[in-house]
């Protein structure tokens, strides 16, 4: 006996997904029925042909169909070298989004802000067109105003000057700049300003970047050029201990003018002394009274005649020598000013004899020279003794520092600025301590 089938029920027609991505379509066996609508059509392949034709759209820019055949097809006889350099190199790294991105489409953007029309006619020729048809201009609050009129209680409407040529003047430009006028208007320029151009040191310094060595720093050098080598050091040394010494005496000095000091008096500095300006007083000594000045008596009228014709002879003679020095200077005009010539050409050459020893000095860099404030170091003189030389480089020590010589270089060519070491500076401030006693808060 046979298992019976189960009865099947009504078929439920499942919704087939577009194979571009558009909306699920019923597939219908047939059309009869209410259910045979324009929107359950099934236009599967009517969209896959329009999505063919938007991709080809997208590439080329237009449709192959309607392109010709020159255009679609080319025999390619001489071949592209470029092509592996045009062609973008596959990443299995880059992500999908991103290969999505950079593929462009030929299709010029959608412009979605509307093109404004800009009026044919000019504010001047629409005032002009209403005047002649007699059509009312309102102005403010609604009044009806008529410019040609004047001194109908209307004004005129239109701008002025000064707000048409609004923004081309600045009132309150500084007084650099330079105000023209073209055309009646006034317009500002302003002042150019000349860059001035200055030469740098570092540009006629011929200094390497590595000097030679001495050849008296070798492990193994030649007598003579150690010697050479000792004998700089030694003078350097000799200067530096020399120069301590001054300042050891300059010290002394001053501490012994400390110890030395008077006695300090009330309103005189400490450490300034103070002569007795006031004569002992000896019984032979007497005070003699001072002689009382005689009051000057007035001049009678002859003695200021007189007077005043003495100044007016003094002044004569005066002007008479003014007048005879002005006269001989005229005559010698031509020696006086063959000299000035010649003490100028003499200044000149010996301004251009020292700016041309400048210069030579200066290629050779900025070493023991001082700018400003600073003074520009000069090498470290590293020299051994000559029981601390070794005749093999197993036995050799290093010495002397290279950061040292780099920096030292860079100053001497003027590639970075000379400075002085900053040492901090102790802690002025003093510190206060505060002892808090935990036992005595009872929060």
């Amino acid at each position: 006996m046979s298992a019976s089938k189960p009865s099947d029920g009504p078929v439920s027609k499942i919704a087939a997904r577009s194979a571009v991505g558009a909306p699920s379509q019923y597939k219908q066996p047939s059309r009869k029925g209410k259910k045979a609508w324009r929107k359950n059509v099934d236009i599967q392949e009517v969209e896959e042909g329009r999505e063919e034709l938007l991709a080809q759209e997208r590439v080329t820019g237009t449709f192959l169909h309607k392109q010709q055949d020159d255009q679609l097809f080319v025999v390619d006889v001489k071949g592209d070298d470029k092509i592996r350099t045009s062609l973008p190199k596959f990443k299995t790294s880059e992500l999908t989004s991103t290969k999505i991105l950079a593929q462009r489409s030929a299709v010029a953007a959608v412009v979605s802000r509307p093109t404004k029309r800009k009026s044919p006619l000019s504010s001047e020729d629409k005032s002009r067109l209403l005047r002649i048809s007699k059509r009312p201009r309102k102005g403010p609050f609604n009044t009806i105003v008529d410019p040609t009129e004047f001194g109908a209680g209307s004004a005129s409407l239109e701008l002025s000057e000064a707000v048409k040529n609004s923004g081309s003047y600045d009132p309150w430009a500084p007084a650099e700049e330079v105000v023209e006028i073209k055309d009646g208007l006034e317009t500002v320029q302003p002042k150019k300003v000349k860059v001035p151009v200055h030469s740098h040191p570092r540009d006629k310094i011929e200094v390497p970047a590595i000097l030679e060595p001495h050849q008296g720093t070798s492990y193994n050098p030649p007598a003579d050029s150690h010697q050479e080598l000792l004998l700089k050091a030694h003078e350097i040394e000799q200067k530096r201990v020399e120069k301590a010494a001054k300042l050891a005496e300059m010290k002394e000095k001053f501490d012994k003018a400390k110890l030395d000091a008077p006695e300090e008096v009330l309103g005189v500095p400490s450490g300034m002394k103070v002569d007795d300006l006031m004569p002992a007083e000896d019984e032979d000594t007497v005070m003699e009274e001072p002689i009382p000045k005689k009051m000057p008596q007035r001049k009678t009228k002859a003695q200021r005649n007189k007077a005043a014709k003495v100044l007016a002879q003094k002044r004569a003679l005066a002007e008479r020598t003014r007048k005879k020095v002005e006269l001989s200077i005229i005559n010698s005009y031509k020696h006086l000013r063959r000299t000035t010539n010649q003490t100028l050409s003499a200044r000149e050459q010996a301004h251009a004899v020292r700016r041309a020893a400048v210069q030579e000095k200066l290629k050779l860099g900025l070493a023991g020279q001082k700018l400003g404030k600073h003074k520009v170091p000069v090498e470290e003189v590293d020299v051994q003794l000559g029981e601390d030389l070794s005749e093999s480089l197993r036995g050799l020590k290093p010495e002397g520092n290279l950061f040292r010589d780099r920096f030292t270089s860079l100053q001497q060519r003027a590639l970075i600025e000379p400075r002085v070491l900053v040492v901090p500076k102790k802690r002025r401030n003093r510190i206060v301590e505060y002892e808090k006693h935990a036992w005595k808060r009872f929060e």
